[in-house]
């Protein structure tokens, strides 16, 4: 049993009726289903409206990690807490990061933000630069080109229909990218405050100005040495707003509001991060409408 379950394991993929790809968040399965179709299946190992940082390695995602014919990870570092050791319990070679089935997304992008030097007393900050990426529309062109070149990689009988899907969907989401300029056009130099800088390359995109987070150091939570300079900081340079991700508690956010003024936008991250954004595109719609 166990030789015939290890030579299953090294057959083609291309012989598999479909191919089972574990993806770490909800955008890189959308994305993948995209680009892949009828003729892969996608294994969201984390929700949308987690903290992407943290998830908690269930036996049931080791399970899913173990079934997997390939792997497709954010990077950055992001998952650098709870993926490796999903990885190593499920001891699937396939989802092995030196497999030509594993895929890291972040070795295909320009980080931005990254760290001078690493020190822990800097807080919990991403030696390779900003993961979060996904978050520039323009970005998500890049992802599918790479994710597309994955696919045909890992089942080259299909390559027609990968580039066919991917023709699609790049002449759709270019679309939806002139819409999402038009709309933020007005937006540009616009000052903001953050409560964690995720919303980094979005900001970059549309030529929003954080000028401050609610956290002194990534990862670390408020205190109210820092929290008061935030509302000085408010009342000097006047920002439109605190734009605020789904999965930190809002009550220092709260707590400012009350001082300043300010109003908070809840800023989703993901796809299901909150029950209105069903998909890529109304991710990018709720984005660009919410920053008034």
């Amino acid at each position: 049993m166990k030789k015939l379950l290890t030579l299953l394991t090294l057959l083609p993929l291309t012989l598999l009726a479909h191919l089972n790809i574990a993806v770490s968040y909800p955008y890189i399965g959308a994305l993948t289903k995209s680009i892949g179709g009828e003729h892969i299946n996608t294994v969201v190992l984390a929700k949308g409206n987690w903290d992407p940082h943290f998830v908690i390695p269930r036996p049931s995602l080791i399970t899913k990690v173990r079934n997997a014919d390939a792997l497709i990870m954010n990077g950055g570092q992001l998952e650098i807490g709870w993926l490796p050791p999903l990885i190593n319990r499920a001891g699937n070679p396939r989802t092995s990061p030196r497999a030509s089935s594993f895929l890291n997304l972040s070795h295909h992008i320009e980080l931005i933000n990254k760290p001078v030097d690493v020190d822990r007393k800097d807080g919990d900050i991403h030696p390779d630069g900003n993961p979060h990426f996904h978050l520039n529309p323009n970005n998500i062109l890049l992802l599918a080109g790479v994710i597309k070149k994955f696919l045909i990689s890992l089942d080259h009988e299909h390559q027609e229909v990968y580039e066919k899907n991917y023709a699609s969907f790049l002449s759709s989401w270019s679309e939806k990218i002139k819409g999402w300029e038009q709309k933020m056009a007005a937006k540009k130099g616009m000052k903001v405050i953050q409560f964690h800088d995720n919303l980094a390359y979005f900001n970059q995109a549309y030529g929003l100005q954080n000028i401050g987070t609610i956290e002194p150091l990534p990862g670390i939570p408020p205190s109210s040495k820092h929290t008061f300079k935030i509302i000085e900081l408010i009342k000097e340079q006047k920002p439109c707003c605190i734009l605020h991700d789904v999965y930190h508690s809002t009550k220092t956010a709260e707590y400012i509001s009350s001082k300043t003024g300010i109003k908070i936008v809840l800023m989703p991250h993901d796809i299901n991060s909150l029950e209105s954004i069903d998909d890529l595109g109304s991710l990018f719609d709720h984005l660009t409408e919410a920053v008034q």
